[in-house]
Parts: structure tokens; sequence; C-alpha cells
């Protein structure tokens, strides 16, 4: 029964361990962000403070959060769209250039078997969607997120905008501020500089163990997905 215990987690440890990361910093970002909010609230002079709770109902928890998300969010969908098509000679992060890879197998010519996945066996729309789910799964994210972040952003804007007298805006008015695109793009482009980090670095550097890496004897000039 250990053993059972104790294979399931060590199969499932990446995943637990990212999500056991993202819990321990999320509630650290929630508790120093409610400090954080306070502390400008009594800068305003507003003596309005709230709880940990209460932090999370305000427009500056729901736009910090979802700014984010979005960001993360697109990196990823963008990433699995770029190298299904585009290459880079030598890093570990893109498909073989010379040869077929295994993702390109066309899923309608593969033997069919009692573990092969249900849309591949059913076949038409289904599988259609299927072939491409992981890019749409992410690109649903990324616009479910740009959204929350223009709703949370919108009421942080307009809280602080009346505390300096100025008049409330709506969502549509929000989305053509300078700010908004701010937020999003300071996000986004710090996303796509780490991806290309690990792009070109794979391809000279190596990390003894990790499936981001090439074996480490390899040549540079060899692409190794």
């Amino acid at each position: 029964m250990a053993r059972g215990r104790g294979g399931w987690v060590r199969n499932n440890g990446l995943l637990l361990a990212c999500l056991s990361l993202f819990a321990v910093f999320f509630v650290g970002m929630v508790v120093s962000g409610t400090a954080a909010h306070n502390a400008d609230q009594r800068e305003h002079g507003s003596g309005e403070t709230v709880s940990v709770v209460g932090y999370l109902r305000t427009g500056d928890f729901v736009e910090a959060t979802f700014e984010n998300w979005e960001s993360e969010f697109l990196q990823m969908g963008m990433y699995i769209v770029l190298t299904a098509f585009l290459f880079q000679r030598g890093s570990s992060e893109s498909k073989p250039i010379d040869t077929d890879a295994p993702q390109d197998r066309d899923p309608h010519t593969v033997p069919i078997t009692p573990k092969t996945p249900w849309p591949v066996r059913h076949g038409g729309a289904v599988l259609t969607v299927y072939e491409y789910s992981l890019a749409i799964a992410f690109f649903a994210l990324f616009f479910a997120s740009w959204a929350l972040h223009a709703v949370g952003g919108v009421a942080a804007y307009n809280d602080e905008g009346r505390q300096h007298g100025e008049a409330a805006i709506s969502v549509w008015r929000y989305l053509t501020t300078s700010q908004f695109w701010f937020e999003s793009m300071q996000n986004w482009q710090s996303e796509f500089i780490a991806v290309a980090a690990i792009v070109g670095l794979s391809i000279f550097l190596r990390q003894r163990g990790s499936p981001e890496s090439k074996p480490v004897a390899d040549p540079h000039r060899e692409t190794s997905a």
C-alpha cells in the first residue's frame, strides 16, 4: 500500500511540486498584496483598510493576478504554436531539423488500440479539435485572463481616480488607456525574452538529468527535442 502511494507521488512529482510552489507563492502574494494595498490607502489619507479576504475582492488583486496569468498563458500558447513549424538548430527546445518528429505523425494513420485516446478513435471533427487542443486551451486561458485583467484593472483605476476626484470609466474605455497596455506588454516582453533565453542557451549549456537539456556530451549543433 505504501509503495502504491509512493509510486503515485513519484509519477506525478513534477505537477505536484509546481502546484505546491504555486500555492505557496500565491498565498504570499495575497498576504503581501493586502499589506501593500493598505499602505497605499494610508498614503492617500484613507482609513479604509481591508482584510486578507477583503483584498481578494479588490480590483488591485484581480488586476495583479490576471495581469501575470495572461502573459504566462500567452507565452505557452505562442510557444506551442511556434515550435510546431519553426526550428532552431542545436536547441533542445526545437524539433529535429533533418528528420521527422513523432509529433508530426498523422493520427489518421496510426494503429488504433484500447489505449488510444478517445478523440483519435472517434475521428472526424472531434479529432480535428483534439489535434490542436493544447494550443486552443492555452489561448482560451489567455483571453479569459486578459478579460479579467481588464475588469480588475478598471476597478483599481477607478478606485484611484475617485481618490483624486476623477470620474469613473468603463471597461471599454480602460482598454484604450496606455496604462492597460503598459501593464500587459511589460509582462509579455519578459515572457518572450525568457523563451528566447532557453532556446538559445540550451544550444551551448547543459543540465544533466533535465529533459529541457540535451545530453551533456551531445554536440552543440545537434538538435534534440
